[in-house]
C-alpha cells in the first residue's frame, strides 16, 4: 500500500508490496517494472493524482511520486510528493538515499550520462541483492510526473555491476506503454527501444545508448507525424520538464563565512558564494531582497535592517554583512551555524533558476518553469523559531506553484497540521 500524505505516526519504509530481488532478470538487473502484471499481461493503470490535485490537470509539470522499487535500503517504496514535502525519519531510515535517487533522475532527465547521475552505483544496489551467473547486480527506481498530459510514469532498471548501464526503461501513461527498452545483446552498448506510433506500424523500434535516459532522447528521435507519436513526445517532454531544474541544497556554514571572489552571482548548492549572490540580488531583485531581509530579521539574533555585500581585499573579493541599524555592521562569519543555514535556505526559497546553480530549460517558457529544491538535513542546526519561520516562508513560496521543496528532517512534529505540507514518515525496518 502506497504512503499517503499524512502527519500520522511513523510508518514502515516498506509501504508497497515487495518486488522480487534486485538480481538480474531476462533484461538485466532489477525487479519487474511495477506497471507490469506479475505474470505478464496488460500493464496496471497508473495511480490517481494525489489528494487535492485531482479534478484538473496542472499546467506546470511536477513530480508527484518517487518510486524506489529496489534502491539502497529501500524495497517496494512509493513516496508521494506535494508542493512542500518533508521526509521524516531517524538516521538510517533512507531519507538521504531517497533524495539522491530524485537528484539522479533529475540529472538523467537533463541529458546527463549514467556515470554522472550515479557516482557510486555500487552503493545504490540493495545490500542483499543476489548476483546472477554473470555476476550482475543492479537497482530499480522511477517516478510519476503529473501535468497537462495527466500522470506519466517512468521506471528504469540499472545494472551497477560488473558495468554500469541502463538495461530497461519504461514510460507509461493511462496504463499504455509509450516507450520500452530492453538489453538484448550484453556485448553491445545499446538497448533495443520500442515506442508507440499508432501509424502504419503500431511501434517503432531502434537502438538507443545504454548510458542515457531514453525518455530524454525521444524528442530527438520521434518525428511527431502521427497522433501516437505526438502523444509519446508530449509525455516524454512532460517528464523531462518535471525532472529538470532541480537544485540540491545543503548550506555549508564553514564555507559561507569566508569572503568569496566575485562571479556570475549564481548560488552554489553549498551556498559557499552567498556573498556574491547577495551582491547581485540586492541590486536586481529589490522586492525579493526586502522579503529576505524580513526573513533574516525574524530568524537571526539582534536587530537587522539590511543584508548586504561589499568589495573586500582591494576589490578582489566580496563579503556579506548584516546592517544592525545603529551604525554596526556584522560580518556573516560572526553568525552561528543555524543562523547561516537559515539565511541561505531563505535566500534559496526566494530566488529561482536564474540565480541558483541549476539547469534552466531554455525551450520552456519562463511562465511555465518551476524549480524543485532538494534539501537534505533541512532542519539541521535550526532552532524551533527558525524552523517555524522557514516553514512559513516555504509554504508561502510553494503555494504559488513555481517553487517546490522536498526536505529531509529527523522529526516533522513541528510541521504537523500545517496546511500545504506533505509529511512522509520512514523508519529503519
Amino acid at each position: 500500500m502506497a504512503l499517503e500524505p499524512t502527519t500520522s505516526p511513523a510508518r514502515g519504509r516498506h509501504t508497497t508490496p515487495a518486488t522480487p530481488d534486485a538480481g538480474p532478470g531476462p533484461t538485466g538487473p532489477g525487479p519487474r517494472p511495477s506497471s507490469e502484471a506479475p505474470h505478464g499481461g496488460a500493464p496496471r493503470p497508473l495511480p490517481e493524482a494525489p489528494p487535492g490535485e485531482a479534478g484538473r490537470r496542472p499546467a506546470l509539470p511536477r513530480v508527484t511520486e518517487l518510486l524506489l522499487s529496489a534502491f539502497a535500503g529501500h524495497r517496494g517504496v512509493t513516496l508521494p510528493f506535494g508542493a512542500l514535502t518533508l521526509i521524516a525519519g531517524p538516521s538510517g531510515s533512507g531519507k538521504t538515499s531517497a533524495l539522491r535517487a530524485y537528484e539522479a533522475l533529475a540529472r538523467l532527465g537533463g541529458g546527463a550520462e549514467l556515470g554522472e547521475a550515479f557516482r557510486d552505483p555500487g552503493a545504490c544496489v540493495p545490500e542483499r541483492a543476489r548476483a546472477d551467473a554473470q555476476r550482475r547486480r543492479g537497482f530499480r527506481i522511477g517516478c510519476t510526473a503529473d501535468g497537462p498530459e495527466g500522470p506519466v510514469r517512468l521506471e528504469i532498471a540499472v545494472q551497477a555491476e560488473p558495468a554500469l548501464r541502463i538495461v530497461g526503461e519504461r514510460l507509461t501513461a493511462d496504463g499504455q506503454v509509450l516507450l520500452q527498452t530492453a538489453l538484448r545483446d550484453p556485448g553491445r552498448r545499446t538497448v533495443q527501444a520500442a515506442w508507440h506510433t499508432a501509424g502504419t506500424a503500431p511501434v517503432t523500434r531502434a537502438p538507443l545508448p545504454d548510458d542515457r535516459l531514453g525518455t530524454a532522447l525521444l524528442p530527438l528521435r520521434v518525428a511527431g507525424k502521427t497522433p501516437g507519436q505526438r502523444r509519446v513526445l508530449a509525455a516524454a517532454e512532460q517528464m523531462v520538464v518535471a525532472l529538470r531544474s532541480v537544485f540540491p541544497c545543503d548550506p555549508r556554514p564553514d564555507r559561507m563565512r569566508r569572503p568569496v571572489p566575485a562571479g556570475p552571482g549564481r548560488l552554489l548548492g553549498g551556498c559557499d558564494n552567498l556573498a556574491d549572490v547577495l551582491w547581485r540580488t540586492r541590486a536586481e531583485c529589490g522586492r525579493r531582497h526586502a522579503l529576505l531581509v524580513d526573513a533574516v530579521r525574524a530568524g537571526c539574533a539582534g536587530p537587522v535592517t539590511d543584508l548586504l555585500a561589499e568589495p573586500y581585499d582591494a576589490g578582489r573579493l566580496v563579503r556579506a554583512l548584516l546592517d544592525r541599524g545603529d551604525g554596526t555592521r556584522s560580518e556573516l562569519r560572526r553568525l552561528g551555524d543555524g543562523e547561516l543555514r537559515y539565511t541561505a535556505l531563505a535566500l534559496v526559497l526566494l530566488t529561482g533558476p536564474g540565480v541558483l546553480e541549476t539547469d534552466v530549460p531554455g525551450e520552456v517558457p519562463a511562465a511555465l518553469r518551476s524549480l524543485t529544491i532538494l534539501a537534505d538535513g533541512l532542519d539541521r542546526d535550526l532552532d524551533p523559531g527558525q524552523r517555524e519561520h522557514l516553514l512559513r516562508l516555504a509554504v508561502r513560496m510553494c503555494e504559488r506553484g513555481h517553487i517546490r521543496l522536498a526536505g529531509a528532517v529527523s522529526d516533522a512534529s513541528w510541521a504537523a497540521g500545517v496546511t500545504g505540507v506533505t509529511v512522509v514518515h520512514l523508519d529503519r525496518d
